[in-house]
């Protein structure tokens, strides 16, 4: 592992790419204030005197409970709407996915220049394994799965756990080659590495997470090894839950009935990181180790899907196998080229 000042270099200079002159704002909170002090560090190495530093606390309350997330606050709305690159680095909170974070993910859509990352329960491990792998690497094994999906109608995921399902794509979905570099008026999270589509479909299957959850669920409950979450899905829905903890199971099912697309599956992606090479407990990261995830509710809107919750929630996948069409790309969790 590297150290938390290699990792912000690689946020900084390989990654969001900032330039002289460029303005950056970096969204943060007190518990990861020092990641982005070192954020700021760098980027101020390149453009000094235009870095700005917003704590998300000094415009709300943000309960852990999630009984009043905090709303995206209009300064930093109006920050984000002056800046050239932003990084979002700052732990995740029950409700914020869709008080604080969709609202600001769409303001960057909506732009037409600035550059986003996006590290929401960034950790100091993380800035020192994930963030100082081989982004060239992560490139080019992101660049190659890429190529091979692109045109694929369905996939079949199977894994010893249980896992066994078909998923379906349209091409009027479009598929989101994430490998640390984000665009103009585009997003993307760090640490980064995956391939990802919003799918048309998944008929029928199982799918059985035991690797984390996302939003809240991964911290509150950690790796799901010993506890691992089943999923009936039918029509692209999930339609029954199942885990031996009961308390997950019925945080599980209170959330995926929260509106009307939140138990619908609005993701499907191939996780490309081979420098995140084990879970440690954060989606943030464990999503990029090399496998598949899916998510329920809010797709990404780089897809090009239209339809919309409040909610988003991932579920990693552990030694899985994965079939494009007749070619094994992966098998039992290793690239197979």
């Amino acid at each position: 592992m590297g150290t938390i000042r290699e990792g912000a270099e690689q946020a900084v200079t390989n990654c969001a790419r900032v330039q002289p002159r460029e303005t950056t704002v970096i969204i943060t909170d007190y518990a990861t204030e020092h990641i982005a002090a070192a954020l700021k560090d760098v980027a101020e190495t390149i453009s000094p005197g235009n870095v700005t530093t917003l704590i998300l606390e000094h415009y709300g309350d943000r309960p852990d409970d999630g009984s009043n997330p905090l709303s995206l606050p209009d300064e930093i709305v109006e920050a984000l709407q002056h800046a050239d690159v932003s990084f979002f680095a700052a732990t995740a909170k029950k409700g914020e996915v869709g008080s604080l974070r969709l609202p600001m993910t769409k303001l960057i859509s909506d732009s037409k220049r600035l550059r986003h990352a996006h590290m929401p329960g960034i950790t100091d491990e993380l800035m020192r394994m994930g963030m100082c792998a081989d982004y060239k690497e992560v490139q080019k094994i992101s660049a190659r799965v890429g190529d091979i999906v692109k045109e694929a109608t369905h996939i079949t995921v199977t894994s010893p756990a249980g896992t066994e399902f078909t998923a379906e794509f349209s091409p009027s979905l479009r598929w989101v080659v994430c490998d640390g570099v984000p665009r103009p008026g585009k997003y993307t999270n760090l640490p980064d590495g995956e391939v990802l589509t919003c799918p048309h479909n998944i008929s029928k299957g199982v799918i059985v997470v035991d690797g984390i959850l996302g939003d809240y669920f991964g911290e509150k409950f950690g790796l799901l090894e010993d506890n691992p979450v089943t999923l009936d899905v039918q029509d692209g829905r999930v339609v029954k839950v199942s885990c031996a903890d009961d308390q997950l199971l019925r945080e599980l099912e209170q959330y995926t009935r929260q509106d009307e697309h939140a138990d619908r599956f609005g993701e499907f992606a191939i996780g490309t990181n081979t420098g995140v090479d084990r879970l440690v407990g954060n989606m943030l990261q464990d999503e990029k180790l090399p496998g598949v995830h899916v998510a329920v509710g809010h797709p990404p809107q780089m897809t090009g899907a239209t339809w919309e919750s409040k909610v988003h929630l991932d579920g990693v996948l552990k030694n899985v196998t994965i079939d494009v069409e007749g070619y094994v790309i992966m098998r039992d969790g290793q690239f197979t080229f």
